[in-house]
């Protein structure tokens, strides 16, 4: 019996395709049912894929586990692509600051919910780099704070509600007679249709209706590109569509595995492609997220040319992506499923609409979201995220902890031990976490001058124009403990400025090294603004002498002198010119008259050669430094060109 039951394991392992399971399997197949259809005795199984969000967690910690996300892993490298993912550092964030971690689930909902994305969730791992790292924390920031202020069931809205499936588990699991207790099945919710989820009794006879018979060749590219918009009605297929960030893949993959003979007579199964496609325009604010037209939304329209460039890049995205759909409208009309992932507002639009000859629709039964995390729009990704879906989970745990009896106590998380200074961790008080995060959110803005930003997030959180970074020693607050002497060494005048005149706040503050704002100006523009602020403001406001600030000066009185110097150079440039001019045309005279006298004297003695344009340059930067020759070579590239326009002009 024992045999039996290795080779059904080993079977199982070969087979873990849903759409191709083996006979023995499915007919020895229950659904485990405990008070829930979704809910096994099990406490090995991923945690995010058994319980109801709110639920209380019962998992016990194993080795290949993550008991911060309650996910469940199966390999090694797996379970290091999930540390490096957006979900698990930001439930490390959340820990830290006090906050309920959230199940993959429960975080991909909450990232649906907000207007950009996540940078690092969408490249692939070959993109990485800082700015996609910047992206990334920015928004789990952004998610952080969301997560802290509102409640998330409020925040649901019906359209990701929909697509994320309610708030259900997104796993069925089943059990078999063949296998050991501690072992368990499982298939993505997102498989079945609405009704055959509603009814958890036929589940496994529905499982049993979706296998398909493996194909055993490859259509030919002649005939699949002739049988394109019928391929449907010979193969059951699904339609996977991705967009976000300027970054577009759509592919429709057939249900049915096709097998290929390997050198060796070994047979393998791989997933055949009917269609894909893949589209990638700059629509992204780099360094500052979000796409252009959330931020013409939310600003007002921009007039720089790089606006105006990502403005024309998502029309032009939306164009080519109704088109598509449009062009492969019988394939995703007669498609089993279509798992789509739309982040934004934005995107969706793009998607569903409405528009004339609109292929998607929002109220469509097919339509499911991915119920795990993705990366960035790529086919790669695509073909990632339907091996996922399709691919049986399969849950194994120790029997020993299923076998302590019922002691009528609640079951408590099996953890490892601590050490004694992580238990006397000192915990973070509401100020202190407050205070944290206006710190991290004013920093941000002043280094991405972000003036109007900054003045309405002071605004709207009330900070106080006494404000101080926390920690207060912390090496980065050392130097720059107020926003006021961070915009100041940084050079940021507009920042100076607005928070001077519009947040007033105080330019007297000094560093721990007795420095005021005023004496981290590293330039002179810096320096006016706090001339021009003592100006606006008046001289009863701030004691000005204590701040180190020089006497007022009127954004009148900048501009003027500033005029004044550019006038200034423009005439000591065209001063230069002349000279330089007048020199060119008393070389060419000279040059005249000694060409005139040598035809005079009827030819040249030997004494009397004249030396080439070659040994003239090299003559004349004998000596030199290289910076000399290189300004000399300027100088007469100037020259002759100067000399070319006077004599086109002369024509």
């Amino acid at each position: 019996m024992a045999k039996n039951t290795s080779d059904v394991e080993d079977s199982l392992m070969r087979s873990l395709y849903v759409y191709d399971l083996s006979p023995e399997i499915l007919t020895s197949l229950t659904v485990r049912t405990n008070g829930h259809p979704t809910q096994p005795e099990t406490t090995g199984t991923p945690k995010s894929d058994i319980s109801e969000p709110g639920e209380k967690r019962t998992q016990i910690a194993i080795s290949k586990s993550c008991t911060l996300c309650h996910l469940f892993v199966e390999t090694v490298e797996e379970h290091r692509e999930h540390v490096r993912s957006d979900h698990h550092r930001y439930n490390v964030k959340a820990q830290v600051r006090g906050n309920v971690p959230l199940t993959e689930v429960e975080f991909n909902r909450a990232i649906e919910e907000l207007d950009e994305s996540i940078s690092g969730s969408e490249m692939s791992e070959s993109d990485e780099d800082d700015e996609g790292l910047r992206t990334s924390d920015s928004t789990l920031a952004a998610l952080l704070k969301k997560q802290a202020m509102i409640s998330q069931g409020n925040q649901e809205t019906e359209s990701s509600a929909k697509i994320m499936g309610g708030g259900k588990q997104p796993i069925f699991w089943f059990k078999s007679s063949l296998l050991p207790k501690s072992t368990f099945l499982g298939v993505y919710r997102a498989l079945f249709t609405d009704v055959e989820q509603n009814d958890p009794d036929q589940l496994v006879e529905s499982l049993r209706q979706k296998q398909l018979s493996p194909l055993r060749q490859r259509l030919s590219p002649a005939a699949t590109r002739e049988g394109l918009g019928s391929v449907s009605a010979r193969s059951p297929h699904v339609f996977l569509c991705m967009v976000g960030g300027g970054h577009f893949a759509a592919m429709v993959v057939a249900l049915a595995a096709e097998v290929q003979r390997r050198p060796g007579g070994v047979e393998e199964r791989q997933a055949r492609v009917l269609a894909h496609k893949t589209f990638h325009r700059y629509t992204t604010r780099r360094k500052q997220g979000g796409a252009q037209s959330t931020s013409d939304a939310a600003r007002g329209a921009a007039h720089s040319a790089g606006s105006s460039l990502r403005r024309h890049n998502e029309a032009a995205l939306e164009k080519e992506i109704r088109g598509l759909l449009l062009e492969w409208r019988g394939m995703i009309d007669e498609a089993e499923l279509l798992f789509v992932r739309a982040t934004g507002s934005t995107n969706r639009r793009t998607l569903f609409g409405p528009y004339d000859s609109q292929i998607l629709r929002k109220n469509d039964s097919r339509l499911r979201g991915f119920p795990f995390s993705t990366r960035r729009a790529t086919q790669a990704e695509l073909m990632r995220c339907f091996k996922e879906l399709t691919r049986v989970k399969t849950s194994r745990v120790e029997e020993a902890p299923l076998a302590v009896p019922d002691t009528g106590q609640p079951e408590r998380i099996v953890r490892s031990p601590k050490p004694s200074s992580q238990q006397q961790k000192p915990q973070i008080s509401e100020e202190d976490e407050a205070a944290l995060l206006h710190t991290s959110q004013i920093q941000a803005l002043i280094r991405r001058s972000k003036a109007p930003a900054l003045l309405s997030y002071i605004s709207n959180n009330n900070i106080s124009p006494s404000f101080t970074f926390y920690p207060s020693d912390s090496p980065q607050n050392h130097h720059s403990p107020t926003p006021l002497h961070l915009a100041s060494s940084s050079n940021s005048t507009a920042i100076v400025l607005a928070l001077l005149t519009k947040a007033k706040f105080d330019p007297t503050v000094v560093s721990r090294e007795g420095k005021s704002p005023f004496d981290l100006a590293r330039d002179r523009a810096t320096r006016d603004s706090f001339r021009i602020a003592r100006h606006e403001l008046g001289e009863s406001v701030w004691n000005w002498d204590a701040a180190h600030v020089p006497s007022p000066l009127s954004k009148a009185e900048v501009d003027s002198r500033e005029e004044r110097e550019r006038r200034a150079a423009e005439e000591a440039e065209a001063d230069r010119r002349k000279i330089e001019m007048e020199q060119l045309k008393i070389e060419d005279a000279t040059n005249t008259d000694s060409a005139r006298n040598r035809r005079n004297l009827g030819g040249r003695t030997l004494g009397a050669i004249e030396k080439t344009f070659t040994e003239k340059t090299e003559e004349e930067m004998r000596g030199m430094t290289p910076e000399m020759r290189q300004k000399l070579e300027r100088e007469r590239r100037a020259r002759a060109a100067e000399e070319r326009i006077r004599r086109m002009q002369g024509k």
